[in-house]
C-alpha cells in the first residue's frame, strides 16, 4: 500500500540535506499497515565517510565555543522539539509502532536529554591539585575527545539521539549519527530542528542507509573519529569493539540484556503485577531494559500469576494511532518469529500459556506484525526464553524458594544491563541491590531512567554510561599541566 504523501528524506552533512552519493534510496513503511511512508537516501560508506570530514573540520570552532553559548544553543533546540512534540510523537509512532501516548513520553524525554546537558555543559571543571614541590603548580583541563560517531536502534529512534548527541555536543565534540534503517523519519525531523536552532554546519551531521556493515565500519576504523558510542545487539557490539582497536578510540556500548523481575513473598503484589505488566509490554517487549524473565518465591506464586495473566489479557493491541490501543505491533516479522521459537519451546518443555500464545488478530484492516500478550507459568532455566533475549511481548514466570536462590538464579547470564525486584523489607533492598550483577536496578520501580540516572550495563551488556553526571565523562579527556614557577 502506497500513500498519497510518501516522503522523500535525505541526509544531513555539513549543513546541507543531500541525496546518497550514487542516488539510491530505501522503502520506510508502517509497521502496523504496511503502508509506505518515506523514501530515504541510501547512503554508504563514503557518504559517512563526507560526514565524518565535515565534523573533524567543524571541530575546533565548537570545541572553542564558551559552554554557555553551547548550552543555549542546546536549550534553544529542546524547546523546539517540545513544541513540536504531537508531530514528532505522530512519526514515531507510524514508523515504529508503539501507542501514541508512549510516542509523547519518549518526545517528552528527547527535549529531556538535551536539557539536562544543556545545564551540565556550564559544569565542565577542572581542578587545582597540591603539588609535591613548592616551585610547581599543578591543574587539569576536560576538554572534547573529538569528533563521536553514534549509532541508535529503532525501538527508541528519538530518545536515543538526543542521550547520545547531548552530552558529546555539551563537551564540545562534533557527532555524526547513524540511525536504524527500520526508523529514520523521526531522527531527520529532529536534525531539522537542531538546524532550525542555530547549530553551526558540520556539528551535527545524519547519514542514512542499509549497508549498516559498512558504515559501521568506517565509524570504527576512521582515525578522525575518537569516540563511538552505539545501542544493538550484543554480538554488533562485539565486532565494532574489535574494529575500534585499530584506531584505539573510545567507546560507548549499550548492548543486550535478559533483565530478572523477583518477587518476594513480602512484596505489594498488585504493584508488582501491574509493574511487570509495564516493564514487559511497553514497546510491545522491544526495548533493551524490560522485563525477560521473572522469578517469584514460591509461597505467592500462584496468587502473582493469576494477577499478571488477568493484566495481560486486558492489553488491547492495534494501531499505534489509535488511543484506545495499549500496544502495537513489532518491528518486523522475525520478530513474529522469535517469540513464536520462544513460546513453542517452552510449551514442548513444559510450560502452560496462562494468558496469548500466539499473533494476535486485530480489528481493521491492518498488515502489520502484531503478537498477543503472552503469560507462561512452570517456565525452567532449559526453555531458551530463560536465556535469550526475546525482544517481544512473551513473558515466563519461574519460582524460586529462598532470596539466595533467586540472586542465583537472576545473576545466571552473561548479560547485566537492568534488573527489578519488589519487596516491602528494606534490608533486602540493599542486600540484593549489592548482589545483583547490572549496571541499573529498579528496587519496587519499574521504570528506573531519567536524563539525570547513569544507564549502561556490565559483563556482555556493555560499558560506560549514558545520561547523568557520568553520561559527560564519556566525551572528555583529562588534561594534566603542570607549570613550573
Amino acid at each position: 500500500m502506497e500513500s498519497n504523501s510518501v516522503r522523500e528524506v535525505r541526509m544531513y552533512i555539513d549543513g546541507e540535506w543531500r541525496p546518497a552519493r550514487t542516488g539510491r534510496r530505501f522503502e520506510v513503511r508502517n509497521p502496523a499497515t504496511g503502508e509506505l511512508l518515506a523514501h530515504v537516501a541510501d547512503g554508504d560508506r563514503e557518504d559517512a565517510r563526507a560526514a565524518i570530514t565535515a565534523a573533524h573540520e567543524a571541530f575546533p570552532l565548537w570545541a572553542n565555543t564558551p559552554a554557555e553559548q553551547r548550552a543555549r544553543l542546546l536549550m534553544r533546540a529542546a524547546n523546539l522539539i517540545e513544541q513540536h512534540q504531537e508531530k514528532l510523537a505522530t512519526t514515531l509512532t507510524v514508523e515504529n509502532g508503539k501507542p501514541l501516548a508512549e510516542a509523547r513520553v519518549e518526545i517528552a524525554q528527547t527535549a529531556s536529554f538535551l536539557q539536562w546537558n544543556a545545564e551540565e555543559a556550564r559544569r565542565i571543571y577542572g581542578r587545582v591539585i597540591p603539588p609535591a614541590a613548592p616551585n610547581r603548580r599543578i591543574l587539569t583541563f576536560r576538554q572534547p575527545v573529538g569528533v563521536v560517531a553514534a549509532i541508535t536502534p529503532w525501538n527508541f529512534p528519538a530518545s536515543m539521539v538526543t542521550r547520545k548527541l547531548g552530552p558529546a555536543l555539551a563537551a564540545g565534540c562534533t557527532t555524526i549519527l547513524r540511525p536504524a534503517r527500520a526508523t529514520p523519519l523521526v531522527t531527520a525531523e529532529i536534525f531539522e530542528l537542531l538546524a532550525l536552532a542555530g547549530l553551526p554546519k558540520g556539528v551535527v551531521n545524519l547519514v542514512t542507509g542499509t549497508n549498516s556493515a559498512g558504515m559501521g565500519e568506517e565509524f570504527a576504523t576512521n582515525p578522525q573519529v575518537r569516540k563511538l558510542t552505539f545501542t544493538g545487539s550484543t554480538e554488533v557490539g562485539k565486532q565494532l569493539l574489535a574494529l575500534t582497536a585499530g584506531t584505539v578510540k573510545r567507546v560507548s556500548m549499550e548492548l543486550g540484556g535478559h533483565a530478572p523481575f523477583l518477587v518476594f513473598e513480602d512484596a505489594d503484589l498488585d504493584l508488582a503485577a501491574r509493574s511487570v505488566i509495564a516493564s514487559r509490554f511497553r514497546n510491545g517487549g522491544q526495548t533493551c531494559i524490560c522485563t525477560n524473565r521473572v522469578l517469584v518465591q514460591r509461597k505467592v506464586l500462584e496468587a502473582f500469576s493469576e494477577k499478571v495473566a488477568a493484566l495481560a489479557k486486558g492489553i488491547r493491541v492495534g494501531n499505534g494511532l489509535d488511543p484506545e490501543v495499549q500496544m502495537g505491533p513489532l518491528i518486523d516479522g522475525r520478530g513474529i518469529e522469535k517469540a513464536t521459537r520462544h513460546v513453542e519451546d517452552a510449551q514442548a518443555k513444559g510450560a502452560r500459556i496462562l494468558a496469548g500464545g500466539k499473533p494476535a488478530k486485530v480489528s481493521g484492516d491492518l498488515k502489520g506484525h502484531f503478537y498477543e500478550p503472552t503469560v507462561l507459568a512452570e517456565a525452567t532455566t532449559d526453555m531458551l526464553i530463560m536465556h535469550e533475549e526475546t525482544f517481544g511481548p512473551v513473558l515466563p514466570i519461574m519460582a524460586f524458594d529462598t532470596e539466595e536462590e533467586a540472586i542465583r538464579l537472576a545473576n545466571d547470564t552473561p548479560y547485566g544491563l537492568a534488573a527489578y525486584f519488589f519487596t516491602r523489607d528494606v534490608g533486602r533492598i540493599f542486600r540484593v541491590s549489592e548482589q545483583l550483577e547490572y549496571g541499573i536496578i529498579g528496587a519496587n520501580d519499574p521504570a528506573p531512567v531519567g536524563p539525570h540516572i547513569p544507564f549502561g550495563g556490565v559483563k556482555e551488556s556493555g560499558m560506560g554510561r549514558e545520561a547523568g553526571t557520568d553520561g559527560m565523562e564519556g566525551f572528555l579527556e583529562v588534561k594534566s599541566v603542570s607549570i613550573g614557577i
